[in-house]
């Protein structure tokens, strides 16, 4: 049985989607992350990295959207939201982690500026502030995504960490 505390605390993460603070979770809120990140990064829509990221975010809302829109209005209400992480989620965060994926990746992509395959830690704080981190937050949990301490981020360091994050409470 999932408690209520843990209900609360995985709503209290639908914020972190609800870019424009409506109420609701839609394309829109991935398009407008997108930009968001695309002007970061001073990177061209039209580019293969910006339209990698696109793609990231549409196959990332699509998997968000058949994991959760339960009434398929094409929006994904703070219920639906907690309904989604708690069901279907809970004993598979990984899952989570491969919906997210496309957009993780392209997302590391557009911050790796050093053509590597990795994003500094600096850089990956960078990404967590447009997505609507606070900037305190961001560098501890961009430091702390880099387990091996080299100073970068890599992709399997994110996934793992970005699913954990979305659907373990703790």
């Amino acid at each position: 049985m999932v408690s209520t505390e843990y209900e609360r605390r995985i709503a209290a993460r639908f914020a972190t989607f609800d870019q424009d603070g409506n109420g609701w979770i839609d394309r829109g809120d991935f398009n407008a992350a997108t930009k968001a990140l695309l002007t970061e990064f001073g990177t061209p829509a039209r580019s293969d990295r910006g339209q990698a990221l696109y793609a990231g975010a549409e196959a990332f809302w699509q998997g968000m959207a058949g994991m959760a829109d339960r009434d398929g209005d094409q929006r994904i209400t703070r219920e639906e939201f907690v309904s989604g992480a708690v069901k279907r989620l809970h004993d598979n965060p990984d899952r989570f982690g491969e919906i997210a994926r496309p957009f993780l990746h392209a997302a590391l992509a557009l911050a790796d500026t050093a053509g590597d395959g990795t994003a500094t830690v600096a850089d990956t704080a960078r990404v967590l502030r447009v997505l609507g981190v606070p900037a305190e937050i961001a560098q501890a949990v961009a430091t702390g995504l880099d387990v091996d301490g080299d100073g970068k981020v890599a992709e399997a360091e994110i996934v793992p960490a970005f699913a954990r994050y979305f659907t373990i409470p703790d």
